[in-house]
């Protein structure tokens, strides 16, 4: 049975035993159940039936599920429990999780929830809420495994089995002084595979690469990618180590990030929300700015037309052919900013890389606007015998809007990197918006030039 038919044959029957009542019998379903299918399956019931199949949860377990629901649905639970029941789940929950869920709530539901923590547990969440948003330090969790450098072997494992089920990760240890200062970094592997009597300054690697706390999240997460990292040091302006950074925050962050720029290089301003939980209303505030842009950028395309009217009435047939020139444009240049735009996202491009992406650009568009002219010469001799100076004014105009479609397709997502502006906002709507005039300026003054109009 597939992974699917396993989930809906769970959810059947996790939703067979609820409306029944039988909540002795769920109680058990969902104790031997994955607490992400647990949060998926409560994301599909009523406020009054999440509230009750969270209180059929396993103590040990309430917590975990909490975590993967939706904001609204940590609120409606948050909403319908006892001031007790928000204190065990807010102490259970790993800091970040917990100020992930905060960010979230009404200031009244902030409010209820930290009065119900404990006084060093509401310390730490609001340090946490202090950092800027989307930095390293607003993701980084505080339950992390940490070892002095006169420590043995034996002593550090020792310790990790003593506070291991409180840190989020104990596969990479951090080593620091007594003031808290990051010395070095060593793994379980490495402790469990060294004699006992060995110590951890002995086996430690000193030179930590490390985050600081209000370092850009997507900056860590391309670190912690880069070298294959489970988890990463944060550390404060004085190198103190306050958190870390786990490899499922990262995977978070790069979803994040990802959705955004899908978003903005389809022209949406980004939605923290998911589809089917945003209103209207607010699915078309995030379209309708970009729409009226472009479609205000456009109308320069028309006054160009409109300057070179005459052409049209002389030659009808320059009409036929400004569909395919402006179409090829708008590709091409897409083709470029796609590529770019993924290049820098992923740490490959850099900006001083300018003058190599534009040279290859270049040669990629020579060789593909060659391509097309070729192919559109035999078209239009096939289609149009006898029209050679159109002809020639058509390939001559693709040829010369592919080169420039990319070149202006490589080149502003690094302009607007260095004006610090998201460069997946120069993708395929605005090229193509730009490329549309730019083309029929070049067809047009080519057509001049060779048909005297």
């Amino acid at each position: 049975m597939s992974n699917t038919a396993d989930t809906r044959q769970l959810v059947e029957e996790l939703n067979e035993l609820l409306e029944q009542k039988q909540f002795a019998k769920l109680h058990a379903v969902i104790a031997e159940t994955n607490e992400m299918d647990v949060a998926l399956f409560m994301e599909q019931l009523t406020p009054m039936q999440q509230i009750t199949c969270f209180r059929t949860l396993p103590k040990d377990q309430a917590s975990d599920v909490f975590a993967e629901l939706e904001p609204d649905t940590q609120q409606t639970i948050i909403d319908a429990i006892t001031d007790q029941e928000i204190g065990h789940i807010i102490e259970d929950l790993f800091v970040d999780d917990a100020v992930d869920m905060l960010e979230e709530m009404p200031a009244s539901v902030v409010k209820r929830v930290l009065k119900n923590a404990k006084p060093e547990t509401r310390y730490l969440i609001n340090q946490f809420l202090k950092y800027p948003e989307d930095s390293a330090g607003s993701i980084m969790t505080a339950e992390f495994m940490d070892l002095k450098k006169h420590m043995t072997v034996a002593q550090a494992i020792e310790r990790i089995r003593r506070r291991g089920e409180d840190s989020e990760s104990i596969y990479t240890c951090f080593v620091t002084n007594s003031k808290r200062v990051l010395e070095g970094v060593v793994s379980l592997k490495d402790l469990l595979l060294s004699q006992d009597d060995t110590t951890v300054e002995e086996i430690m690697t000193p030179d930590v690469i490390r985050a600081t706390t209000l370092e850009d999240q997507e900056s860590v997460a391309k670190t912690m990618m880069k070298y294959d990292f489970m988890a990463m040091a944060v550390v404060d302006q004085e190198n103190r180590l306050v958190g870390i950074v786990t490899a499922d925050d990262v995977m978070d962050v790069i979803q994040d990030e990802a959705t955004e720029d899908i978003e903005k290089m389809a022209a949406i301003a980004p939605s923290d929300h998911p589809y089917l939980k945003t209103s209207v209303f607010v699915l078309a505030k995030n379209r309708i700015v970009w729409l009226l842009f472009l479609m205000l950028s456009a109308m320069v395309t028309g006054t160009i037309l409109e300057n070179y009217e005459a052409a049209f009435v002389a030659f009808p047939l320059l009409v036929t052919c400004m569909p395919m020139l402006t179409g090829t444009a708008g590709n091409a240049g897409s083709q470029a900013s796609t590529l770019i735009i993924r290049g820098m996202s992923i740490g490959d491009i850099q900006l001083a890389d300018w003058w190599k992406v534009t040279l290859k650009e270049l040669r990629v568009a020579a060789l593909c606007g060659a391509a097309l002219c070729v192919v559109n010469t035999i078209r239009l001799m096939i289609s149009f015998p006898g029209q050679t100076t159109i002809t020639i004014v058509v390939s001559l105009s693709l040829f010369l809007i592919v080169i420039i479609a990319k070149f202006v397709g490589s080149l502003l997502p690094m302009l607007a990197k260095l004006i610090r502006v998201d460069p997946a906002i120069m993708a395929s709507p605005l090229i193509s918006t730009i490329m549309d005039s730019v083309s029929m300026l070049i067809y047009f003054n080519i057509a001049r030039v060779f048909l005297k109009v």
